[in-house]
């Protein structure tokens, strides 16, 4: 697949964009490290990656919860386990984000630390909008900011580098750190 000795594969670009960004904030340096972020498009296309990695690389990975059997599914199909639990799949290096990552950034965050960081972007006003409407009028505000993010590819990907910016160290939620200390 490349020339790494190890690759994370993730989801999508929201994902991989996430993950670069931490990296760089802690001062890793993924390249000289022969790490690649790798998104594989979809959690039904981990199978497929897997069968494809080069002999000797190293393999990590960071999927959704929604996702997460379609990636142990995987990871079993490709002889690294049977019948894998949560823990078990941290031990490969993969880790599931509850409910996704949109989900774990704003939790990590706060949501007055988000709505800070939408109105920054000028987005304040699209989000009030979405509010108001009756689907979400009454749900949770973690639930209307993950939404807003998640309603088209480029304000997902925008968001994710952003929010990720805005982390205190401390607050790096687990399943992004854990996968990044396992490479």
């Amino acid at each position: 697949m490349s020339q790494h000795t190890t690759v994370v594969l993730v989801e999508g670009i929201s994902d991989k964009i996430a993950l670069e960004t931490l990296a760089r904030r802690l001062g890793r340096d993924l390249a000289r490290d022969g790490v690649a972020i790798v998104s594989i498009g979809g959690a039904q296309a981990i199978g497929r990656t897997l069968q494809s990695m080069a002999p000797g690389e190293r393999v990590a990975g960071l999927c959704d919860a929604g996702e997460e059997g379609d990636f142990r599914r995987g990871l079993e199909r490709a002889g690294l386990g049977s019948k894998l639990d949560r823990a078990q799949m941290e031990a490969l290096g993969f880790y599931v984000c509850d409910a996704d990552l949109e989900d774990e950034l704003i939790r990590a965050l706060g949501t007055d630390a988000v709505e800070r960081i939408v109105d920054a972007q000028g987005d304040l006003r699209s989000f009030r909008t979405l509010q108001k409407q009756s689907p979400w009028r009454d749900r949770d505000p973690r639930d209307q900011l993950r939404r807003f993010m998640g309603s088209g590819a480029r304000r997902k990907t925008r968001y994710a580098e952003l929010l990720v910016e805005a982390l205190e160290p401390r607050d790096v939620p687990r399943p992004l750190r854990g996968v990044l200390a396992h490479v």
